[in-house]
């Protein structure tokens, strides 16, 4: 009920209803329709990202907000694209919304410039500590909660994987996307950092659009003994398959951080445990918390517990590669 409305109500029936205009009040409140932004870092037709989504809103409706009726969900997907990112962050905060749920390092960087006050939860954020996002993971503070992807230390791990997995490894490219994955030059200090200790070569093969793939391998394997780490971001999600399709093709061992990396083909994938969509489930959690008044600042940032190594033996042997009975022992999971 709105206030014009009380205000055409005689006074007197106002005033015999005072008892229960708390009750009224209280269920007014609970009936506001609430907003919920959510910044996706791929695109709308990429499946897994879409379930990602259909995660979070399906266990935001088993916490008691649903869709259409006290809640609004706004989506908005940025292709890895920085300046749709921006438009897009720009875009949600001007719909008001009380929370905004945010993927990436990318977009979580656009809308701390946009909104030093819209709460927000991010998820598939790399150590934003060392980025710079919150001052400590317990009390976040500001605006800002969520739930961390990796540690950057993760990538003197790819690079000893590999080379024990290939010995005669002696060069190793990184491929990234710099304008979606500006987390990635806090990965490269421990890559460079590993493979200056085992006597590796680092190119950083910096890609703006995926037709530079293919340009960029064939130069790269010009030399022998290389290999290719694919960090964590949104164009690697993206462009996966055509990524491990291409390195296949160049006999060209593979270790990457994107979940289903090992899957889909690639040779080695190291990462955390736990589903991605996972995250989005807890994120549903925190913005439950933060619509029924809890502070983002408040929340504690969550990161993952445990990594798994998972080996592609199909893609071993088509490489030519044996691998050693000891990374075997080490491996979570193996893929025959």
């Amino acid at each position: 009920m709105s206030f014009d409305q009380l205000k055409r109500r005689d006074f007197i029936t106002v005033l015999g209803g005072a008892a229960v205009w708390p009750l009224a009040a209280r269920a007014q409140q609970v009936e506001r329709m609430r907003r919920v932004g959510l910044l996706m870092n791929t695109a709308a037709t990429q499946a897994i990202a879409v379930s990602y989504v259909a995660a979070f809103v399906q266990a935001l409706a088993q916490l008691g907000w649903i869709e259409g009726q006290n809640v609004r969900i706004d989506v908005r997907w940025n292709a890895g694209d920085a300046a749709l990112a921006r438009t897009y962050a720009a875009q949600l905060i001007g719909l008001q919304p009380d929370v905004i749920v945010s993927a990436s390092s990318l977009n979580l960087e656009v809308l701390r410039e946009a909104t030093n006050t819209v709460p927000i939860v991010f998820v598939q954020v790399s150590d934003p500590v060392e980025q710079g996002f919150i001052p400590n993971l317990t009390r976040p503070g500001a605006n800002l909660t969520g739930f961390s992807a990796f540690d950057f230390s993760i990538g003197g791990k790819w690079v000893d994987l590999l080379k024990q997995v290939t010995p005669e490894l002696a060069r190793i490219a990184v491929l990234f996307n710099p304008d979606s994955a500006p987390q990635t030059q806090y990965f490269m200090r421990s890559i460079e950092s590993a493979a200056k200790v085992l006597n590796v070569q680092v190119d950083a093969a910096s890609l703006h659009t995926i037709n530079d793939l293919e340009t960029t391998v064939r130069n790269f394997v010009r030399q022998p003994n290389g290999g290719l780490i694919v960090p964590t971001g949104a164009f690697a999600q993206m462009h996966l398959t055509r990524i491990i399709e291409t390195a296949s093709r160049h006999h060209l061992p593979t270790i990457g951080g994107v979940r289903d990396f090992a899957k889909e083909g690639g040779l080695l994938y190291y990462g955390w445990e736990g589903e991605t969509a996972d995250q989005y489930r807890q994120a549903a959690a925190y913005v439950d918390r933060i619509l029924k008044g809890a502070k983002p600042g408040d929340l504690p940032v969550q990161r993952p517990t445990k990594f798994v190594l998972i080996i592609n033996m199909k893609t071993a042997k088509i490489l030519g590669i044996t691998v050693p009975i000891s990374l075997l022992g080490l491996a979570d999971h193996v893929i025959e």
